[in-house]
């Protein structure tokens, strides 16, 4: 997890106190809030949590780690003070007591909504929701968090740690079972909100496509003004703004030219550039000035944003050996359409020679994760190197006779690093004239992301 920046004097203790409902005492300043006392620097809350939340919330994993264990490292390591349940054992040290931590984060994060002084826009979406994040961010000059900061803990730290002012806020909101984004969305209380798609990312944990279309849309139902809900045309809302490759959408995208495009803003038409290119980019860029135009009034500035805005591990390009090697890198998160659409995008590169894929499984598909990830077959025909990673992709790996691992380790880089080694050995004619080679990494984050492979590799092939 990313961490937020310090902003000096961003909480008194006595606002700590009074958002809390606990008795007021004296205390230093909180320039952050933290959660992980790894990432604690002087001026920091440290709030510790259990790491199983019990019932009220799914995480990715629970684990037996309580947060109140490592109050006095926090301390050590220049926290001003610690919020729990129980003291720390070092005396005299500022402390918060409060009955449940959780409860606390939650307080904190609802308070701190009250302070922000612009409009709050909310994202959602199974896949996109970074970029779009990150798109609009620029596009407002707003405030954002780092990463991915869109489930229980990560919304109210977002709030917690955003400044009192600024021209506009933007906040991923993220589900992984029924019942989440409600609850997020009504802490965030957002002014705006978007609904990128919905795929079948995490449709495991729902009865249907149609339930996890629900849980996306809920987040409207946190709007005072439901005029301000943007969503993706095909998702059928009948208020709000539409966008999408549909003629009826309100932002209908009519053309996409590399890294251009062109829109129809109901009367408006406007071009607009696409940060790395791509369709799916394409869709959220059109989304983005959309959005920017209701919040601002114009489309400027949504209309030139540049290729860094595409957040490391959902697309960002990789150049290596004096342009001859280009890694794209977007195994931050997978489902089966992002991955048909980066799949697609990448084979229909024209700067890029032979094209190799790996390809790691799409987790929480539940029934459909067989036929999700063979459905992946016809595109990955085009490419010239197949690797797959994962128990998931082990009938899609024998279907199309590519490699198969059960896990991105040393192994997989060694393969990668000597096949790639020998296309670019392959290499002639003038650096001008000659194509560059290309790798693709892209699959559920527990696959490459977590474990930095392609930091890895990028180590490796430089």
């Amino acid at each position: 997890m990313q961490e937020f920046e310090s902003i000096t004097g961003l909480w008194s203790w006595s606002e700590l106190c009074s958002a809390l409902g606990v008795p007021s005492t004296d205390g230093p300043d909180v320039s952050r809030v933290v959660v992980d006392s790894r990432q604690v620097r002087p001026g920091d809350l440290f709030l510790a949590l259990p790491g199983d939340p019990g019932p009220r919330f799914n995480p990715s994993h629970r684990t037996n780690n309580d947060g109140h264990d490592y109050m006095d490292d926090a301390l050590q390591k220049g926290a001003v003070g610690v919020l729990g349940v129980r003291p720390p054992t070092a005396t005299g040290a500022p402390f918060l007591k409060v009955e449940d931590t959780y409860d606390a984060l939650w307080t904190l994060g609802s308070a701190a909504r009250a302070r922000l002084s612009g409009p709050v826009i909310a994202v959602t979406g199974s896949s996109g929701k970074t970029t779009a994040k990150a798109f609009l961010t620029h596009a407002l000059q707003a405030y954002s968090p780092p990463g991915s900061f869109n489930n229980h803990i990560g919304v109210p730290l977002a709030l917690i740690n955003a400044p009192h002012q600024a021209n506009a806020y933007v906040f991923e909101i993220g589900t992984s079972h029924p019942g989440e984004i409600l609850p997020l969305a009504e802490m965030a209380k957002p002014d705006f909100a978007m609904v990128l798609n919905v795929h079948t990312a995490h449709v495991g944990n729902f009865p249907s496509w149609e339930d996890l279309k629900l849980e996306k849309l809920s987040i409207f139902k946190a709007l005072s003004d439901s005029s301000k809900a943007v969503s993706e045309v095909s998702l059928g809302v009948s208020h709000g703004w539409t966008f999408g490759q549909a003629e009826h959408a309100d932002g209908y995208l009519q053309e996409i030219s590399g890294n251009r495009a062109m829109m129809q803003l109901r009367d408006e038409s406007v071009t607009f550039s696409v940060p790395a290119g791509g369709t799916h980019r394409a869709l959220t860029a059109c989304a983005t000035v959309l959005m920017t135009k209701l919040v601002t009034g114009s489309v400027k500035g949504a209309i030139a944003m540049p290729d860094t805005l595409v957040p490391a591990g959902r697309g960002s390009e990789n150049w290596l050996r004096g342009g001859s090697l280009v890694v794209l890198d977007d195994s931050y998160n997978a489902n089966p359409q992002s991955m048909k659409a980066a799949l697609t995008a990448f084979g229909e590169r024209t700067d890029v020679n032979r094209r190799m894929a790996l390809i790691g499984e799409m987790l929480e598909l539940g029934d459909e994760a067989q036929s999700a990830h063979l459905e992946l077959a016809p595109v990955l025909r085009h490419f010239d190197h197949v690797i797959c990673v994962g128990e998931g992709t082990r009938l899609l790996a024998t279907e199309l006779g590519a490699s198969w691992y059960q896990e991105a380790t040393d192994e997989v880089l060694d393969y990668v690093c000597q096949h790639v080694d020998g296309w670019l050995g392959e290499q002639t004619g003038s650096a001008e004239t000659k194509q560059a080679e290309g790798v693709v990494v892209k699959g559920s984050n527990r696959v490459f992301w977590s474990k930095q492979f392609v930091q890895k590799l990028l180590k490796r092939l430089g």
